[in-house]
């Protein structure tokens, strides 16, 4: 279980990875659908066409659907979108950047499932042997055959088991030619796919590198952001719950028993002391907000008007002001000190 948390974790810390590895798995997935998925024709001419093309779009799109919900960014992309303009303007380039990447992530599953279709031929076979023009491989003595007959026995090609036309046309050099051109539509389905991806990715930042630059580092701190904010929310929410219940025991404690005086056991000072500082550190992470009216106004706020991208100096001043107070303080502890301990000190550091 440990294992597990960790493994997760790591995947859930290097998020491209994990989007990167999803990928391939859905990769691999529609391959292996693919082949274990039994191919059915109708082998009628009316019914080929619709049976052959929509195997060879219809899952292709639902692996598209499938890729942008098992993506992380999706609701991150539509809130950012939909979220209103508060003190924070909306850049469509991380927008676009933000829907670019995750498109490409998409379409890997769908390029898998259409390129192996082709490559197997058994689609594009069903599909286009009503309509494929067989002349060369018809018998000669039935080349007056009526050309609704002969659409009726070119769909049936794909079925061997139905297929009774084997004296007028043969079905092995028609189910080769048809499979030939399937290749073919195949391999050059994955070059221009190639050639796409190379455009994508080697000449698109050589022409607009710094835009590219700014909306990769902005899309990355929208998500960063979103993710800090939600686990500040579930350490708010968890020390809200332990000081509530805390505060509830106290309370009831305090009615059932106002009389009652336990003995002091020693040896317990260290404990109390631990519990005393988990305690304050329960009451740091509440960041002020005590109220649930608060909180509701906080999270209300957070999304109608969220902050503008611009740090104070404040804590910068606090931090400088501490830095002189504790020199201050070194330094009169110094005037304070024995020239025996300052002398130790010194030997001390060299």
């Amino acid at each position: 279980m440990d294992k597990f948390r960790i493994m997760l974790q790591f995947l859930q810390a290097n998020q491209e990875s994990f989007m990167n590895g999803i990928c391939g798995i859905m990769a691999l997935a529609s391959a292996q659908m693919y082949s274990s998925f039994e191919f059915t024709c109708p082998c009628l001419p009316d019914y080929n066409y619709a049976y052959g093309i929509g195997i060879l779009i219809v899952p292709p799109i639902w692996f598209f659907l499938l890729g942008y919900v098992l993506n992380n960014n999706i609701s991150v992309l539509t809130e950012e979108w939909k979220r209103p303009m508060g003190k924070r303007r909306k850049d469509p380039a991380v927008l676009r950047y933000m829907f670019s990447s995750m498109t490409q992530r998409a379409l890997i599953a769908p390029a898998v499932w259409i390129a192996v279709t082709l490559m197997d031929g058994k689609s594009f076979l069903c599909a286009f042997t009503p309509t494929a023009d067989l002349s060369e491989f018809v018998n000669v003595s039935y080349q007056s055959f009526p050309k609704n007959e002969l659409m009726k026995l070119q769909a049936r090609i794909p079925c061997n088991d139905v297929f009774d036309g084997h004296e007028i046309i043969s079905r092995e050099a028609a189910t080769r030619y048809i499979r030939c051109l399937s290749q073919a539509c195949g391999w050059t389905f994955l070059m221009i796919i190639t050639l796409i991806a190379f455009l994508i990715r080697a000449i698109r930042p050589c022409f607009t590198q710094a835009a590219f630059l700014k909306t990769k580092y902005w899309s990355h701190y929208i998500d960063t952001e979103r993710k800090l904010f939600d686990e500040t929310c579930k350490e708010h929410a968890k020390s809200f719950a332990k000081v509530c219940i805390q505060q509830y025991f106290e309370s009831i404690s305090g009615e059932i028993v106002p009389q009652l005086h336990l003995p002091i056991k020693k040896g317990k000072g260290k404990k109390d002391d631990d519990d005393g500082e988990k305690q304050k550190s329960d009451e740091e992470k509440l960041l002020g907000v005590r109220k649930e009216e608060d909180m509701n106004k906080v999270l209300w706020n957070w999304h109608t008007c969220k902050p503008a991208l611009m740090l104070n100096k404040r804590a910068e001043d606090m931090n400088g002001h501490a830095h002189l107070d504790t020199h201050s303080i070194s330094d009169e502890r110094h005037t304070r000190t024995p020239k025996k301990n300052t002398a130790v000190a010194y030997y001390s550091k060299v």
